[in-house]
């Protein structure tokens, strides 16, 4: 048991006596530092990576039968079926409503909000 002790002291000490010189940035630390590497001429850019546009969430409560087919996978069917069952307070009531299937809803979810449902035009007075 004593020999545990003196190893933990031991290495507490080791940790104490480094702490220091790595916050006060240690010539060993500088040392260990990585150089940049100076710009080449010959040097061709890296490939931006494009992200795709962000596309435009689809409002359930609102949406249109056009715009309901338009989602991935989107049908006829089941964009009635989503106008049938409005108004939602959330997009998860598509799953618990049994208006889509549980695969299905998983590959929507990201792309519908249950937000305000349209407002009709006031009539001009």
């Amino acid at each position: 048991m004593r020999n545990i002790w003196i190893s933990i002291v031991a290495a507490a000490a080791l940790l104490a006596g480094a702490l220091p010189a790595a916050a006060q940035g240690s010539d060993a630390a500088k040392a260990t530092a990585v150089p940049e590497e100076p710009a080449s001429k010959d040097r061709v850019p890296a490939k931006k990576i494009s992200t795709p546009p962000k596309q435009k969430l689809v409002n359930l409560n609102a949406a249109t039968a056009k715009e309901l087919k338009a989602l991935p996978g989107g049908s006829d069917a089941e964009a009635a079926r989503i106008i049938a069952g409005r108004p939602y307070n959330s997009k998860a009531l598509l799953l618990t409503n049994k208006v889509v299937s549980e695969g299905r809803y998983y590959e929507i979810k990201s792309l519908v909000v249950a937000g305000e449902p349209a407002k009709a035009a006031a009539p001009k007075k």
